[in-house]
């Protein structure tokens, strides 16, 4: 059966009409929330669908885009068939395929710990120790890769870490494996190089999250070095965001702003303002640690800087959750830092109230960062209310950092426990 060209998709390109590509995203993500489905969507992968790269999208794409195209199939939208980009082989998968995703959908309409256990079941795809690897990796292997990470993604934004973690080390170490084994292509090689290093990147995330900070720097470590060898600015710039995120967690601000520099530099070729946003916030948030104000002061009016330049066609794909929610919260730990508890707190109650819900995760992170700011700042009641609410999310996100900022509100409401509010908080916090 020949094969298609790779030819831009213009039909789809059309449809975009004046909206960027970052707009769109956001477009198709707010739709897939309409419909209940779960996709990590962003300019890179608009890209990837407009250059002819993505010929026929999965089937939760597929589902999305006929939702905002009604009437229109998916060869209207630009596509080819999906049996013709797959090829037999596929066509003896897709069953399964289908199968799966059906699963994913209802455990996480189901909730509570199948949820996780359910959901992660996708990771061992890539991951399966019975399939005999390939000499030499193709596309296939590359793609898998790539969908790894972006699944580990969606799972931490819905969950949180803790469930998730060991479950994904072994598709951390398949993908190394077909990187030993090399690719067909170089343009392949390439891609392996910047998913496993993306791969460790998440997986050093989840260990991160979930406490346990050795395996964080040995997998963000693994990271960059695989950056260094294939040459990868932007990995390179993700892997010192998080080995900054890391330092300044665990009481090193001066690794911090050292890392968060090294990532700038990195990244200034790039052309992502807001990648370059980040980076400036991590380095505020070491400039907090080390009692320098006027320096952190001066990272964050960069970091603000670069977020009102806006959304680029180069943003990395990684960066879906840095919107104006997350940069109130990087700053408000900063204030917090810095003993300011109430400007703190006004931060935190905007990243909390702007979040979206689809980042379950990020919804509870910034609301127990609330409460710890409230209760520092000499509002108990409120700060027992937010604290309430962190207990709610808990039931569906399982991440040690949230958990860990929650036992240090309860402690420091402790002396107010006299408030029936508080009591009743406290009391709760210690059941569960």
């Amino acid at each position: 059966m020949a094969a298609f060209p790779h030819s831009p998709n213009l039909t789809f390109r059309r449809l975009r009409g004046q909206h960027s590509a970052a707009e769109f995203a956001a477009m198709v993500r707010r739709s897939a929330r309409e419909i209940g489905e779960t996709v990590s969507c962003d300019a890179r992968y608009i890209g990837r669908v407009e250059s002819g790269e993505i010929r026929c999208p999965n089937y939760a794409y597929e589902r999305v885009f006929l939702h905002m195209f009604p009437g229109r199939s998916l060869a209207d939208l630009g596509f080819h068939p999906r049996e013709a980009v797959r090829g037999r082989l596929a066509q003896q998968r897709t069953p399964h395929t289908h199968k799966e995703s059906d699963v994913q959908r209802r455990a996480f309409m189901a909730g509570g710990s199948a949820t996780v256990a359910a959901a992660t079941f996708g990771l061992t795809l890539l991951g399966d120790t019975r399939r005999t690897p390939p000499s030499r990796a193709g596309e296939a292997e590359a793609a898998a890769v790539e969908d790894a990470v972006r699944q580990i993604r969606l799972l931490d934004d819905r969950h949180g870490a803790d469930a998730l973690y060991r479950r994904a080390a072994e598709p951390l170490r398949a993908a190394y494996a077909l990187l030993d084994a090399g690719a067909t292509r170089q343009s392949t090689e390439d891609r392996l190089h910047a998913g496993a290093g993306e791969l460790a990147l998440s997986v050093g995330w989840l260990a991160h999250d979930s406490g346990r900070f050795d395996d964080a720097r040995s997998h963000y470590a693994e990271a960059l070095a695989t950056a260094r060898v294939s040459g990868d600015a932007g990995l390179e710039a993700h892997a010192f965001s998080n080995i900054a995120f890391l330092a300044r967690d665990t009481g090193r601000p001066r690794e911090s702003v050292r890392a968060a520099q090294a990532g700038r530099r990195a990244a200034r070729s790039l052309g992502s303002p807001r990648l370059l946003s980040l980076l400036a916030l991590r380095e505020a948030g070491g400039w907090a640690g080390l009692a320098d104000r006027r320096s952190c002061e001066d990272a964050l009016n960069r970091a603000h800087t670069e977020f009102a330049r806006g959304t680029a066609e180069a943003d990395p794909e990684w960066m879906s959750f840095f919107g104006e929610a997350e940069l109130e919260s990087l700053e408000s730990h900063c204030w917090g830092t810095l003993g300011e508890h109430a400007r703190a707190a006004r931060h935190a109650r905007r990243a909390a109230d702007l979040q979206d819900p689809h980042f379950a995760r990020n919804v509870a992170l910034y609301t127990a960062e609330l409460a710890g700011d409230l209760a520092r700042a000499g509002a108990p009641d409120e700060a027992a209310w937010a604290g309430g609410r962190v207990l709610d999310l808990l039931a569906d996100v399982q991440s040690t950092r949230i958990r860990s900022l929650l036992s240090g509100t309860a402690t420091a409401l402790v002396p107010h426990q006299r408030s029936p509010r508080v009591a009743a908080f406290l009391q709760r916090h210690a059941m569960a």
